[in-house]
């Protein structure tokens, strides 16, 4: 079962990320090589768990999962908005429904947060030409 929830998790990665090839099957997406020598197990549990699972259920489709994550990034402060962003791009959502999704979290998350994640997303859009 673990091969066949690994190869679903990778399916569904490439569904939201572009430029994959055998040699980068996730594309741009990050899903923990950078630490395979202090957690080798890490991009198995990435993508057999986040994309084979969670990502792979019934309910939302991939524009909605992209919304809910951008926003649980923004609340949070993270870091990994911008492949979240990029991801939200690669499967169609526009730059002005990211924007009104971030912008909706102001009340929510603060002024702080909600800058930060709109200073990522003016990056991104300008490096893909998308205003």
């Amino acid at each position: 079962m673990s091969q066949e929830l690994y190869e679903k998790g990778i399916k569904k990665i490439q569904e939201f990320t572009r430029s994959h090839s055998k040699d980068m099957p996730t594309g741009e997406m990050e899903i923990g090589e950078a630490y395979a020598e202090l957690a080798p197990d890490l991009p198995r549990y990435v993508v057999e768990f986040a994309f084979g699972e969670i990502y792979s259920r019934a309910g939302l489709d991939n524009k909605q999962k992209v919304l809910v994550t951008i926003s649980s990034l923004v609340s949070q402060g993270m870091p990994q908005i911008a492949i979240h962003i990029n991801s939200g791009l690669n499967v169609g959502l526009t730059p002005e429904e990211i924007v009104g999704a971030i912008v909706h979290l102001l009340p929510y998350t603060g002024f702080p947060k909600v800058l930060n994640a709109l200073n990522v997303a003016k990056k991104i859009f300008e490096e893909r030409d998308q205003k």
